[in-house]
């Protein structure tokens, strides 16, 4: 038995400096979101590809309904509806903002029967609804899967998911969501990642621009902006590309499944001295005969002989690791130990629970 360590390769992210990005990359405008929308057809068309209808129900249902409200009444005859080129999907698509009655958005179509494919097939045309029930989209189309499946008696291919396709511009906007923008003559901006740091520095960026008193930090995720008598759509043009340098806290994220982890440059350490050493214990048996005296009565017999090598690598070190100013000096000491990301692992758990690392550790 080998018991042994697996180091894995890693790379470590260095910022040389502190870099400025937009404003509008690092925060979402209040009232300015997509809206998620959902609805229930036929895909038709299949080359036999399509939903058994003995097996899925609901994919007749459908299908003897729709060809009724089409002015064909097989109700009676249900139960010889044997095709096998409809399927019965889920549609989704997204409603940007500011989505006109007219335009067009691409929507995702899933099988949800037993469907083998949707290859080639067409969907027939979906209603869309959002959250609260009303139509905001109408969709329709060919689609497209990027996928193919073939069977044979004692084999099979299958390239990407055929059970799901995409149509480009597959769907109409029925209904515009209203938005309003500075309602009230504010606008809030939501930060992505919430720190009172960058939120400050937004609204002191911002009052620089726009004038003193324009912005206010209400919470780590909120900045508040006054419009007072400007244009609510200028004054956002004007927001969005100005730039700060975001702030990020100290954390350290460990992903020990696969050996990895992940510093950010404000992680330090106070002074702490670092051991590390591999203990490997190989155990080898081996089988050998043994047989008896000639007419000595014994009988043959077979024993295991056991070798047990035990190595504590005499090259191991003490490292002391110093207090310092930025990440590199923590890989550095780390990398003079010459350990790998797993070894690392549990030094950064000890170096916490010593309480020299002055970073939030989060192992996943």
């Amino acid at each position: 038995m080998l018991v042994g360590l697996v180091l894995t390769v890693m790379t470590w992210p260095f910022p040389a400096h502190a870099e400025t990005v937009r404003i509008k990359d690092i925060v979402d405008y209040e009232g300015i979101r997509d809206n998620q929308l959902v609805g229930y057809g036929l895909v038709a068309g299949l080359n036999g590809t399509g939903d058994r209808l003995t097996n899925t129900l609901f994919t007749r249902e459908t299908l003897i309904g729709m060809l009724n409200r089409l002015g064909v009444n097989i109700r009676d005859k249900a139960v010889q509806l044997q095709t096998h080129n409809t399927a019965a999907v889920m549609v989704t698509a997204t409603l940007p903002p500011f989505a006109h009655g007219g335009n067009r958005i691409d929507v995702t179509v899933s099988a949800i029967g037993d469907a083998q494919s949707l290859t080639g097939g067409t969907l027939i045309v979906t209603p869309l609804q959002a959250a609260d029930g009303e139509v905001y989209a109408v969709a329709q189309g060919s689609l497209v899967t990027n996928a193919f499946s073939a069977r044979g008696p004692a084999a099979e291919a299958v390239r990407n998911v055929p059970t799901s396709g995409h149509i480009a511009n597959g769907a109409v906007v029925e209904r515009e969501v209203p938005v309003v923008l500075g309602a009230g003559g504010i606008i809030h901006l939501a930060l992505k990642n919430p720190n009172f740091t960058t939120a400050n520095r937004i609204a002191d960026v911002i009052n620089r621009r726009l004038g003193r008193g324009t912005a206010t930090v209400e919470d780590p995720r909120t900045v508040t902006v006054r419009l007072a008598r400007r244009n609510a759509a200028q004054a956002l043009y004007e927001i969005g590309d100005l730039r700060v340098v975001p702030d990020t806290m100290a954390k350290v994220i460990v992903d020990e499944a696969a050996g990895t982890i992940v510093m950010g440059d404000n992680v330090r350490i106070t002074t702490v001295a670092v051991a590390q050493g591999n203990l490997t214990i190989q155990i080898a048996s081996t089988p050998q005969v043994v047989q008896p005296n000639p007419l000595a009565g014994g009988q043959t017999a077979v024993v295991q002989q056991t070798q047990v090598n035990v190595n504590t690598d005499r090259n191991n070190k003490m490292a002391l690791l110093p207090e310092g100013p930025s990440l590199s000096s923590l890989v550095t000491g780390m990398n003079a130990l010459g350990v790998g990301p797993r070894d690392m692992i549990s030094i950064l758990q000890a170096i916490k629970a010593d309480g020299a690392l002055q970073a939030e550790l989060e192992v996943r």
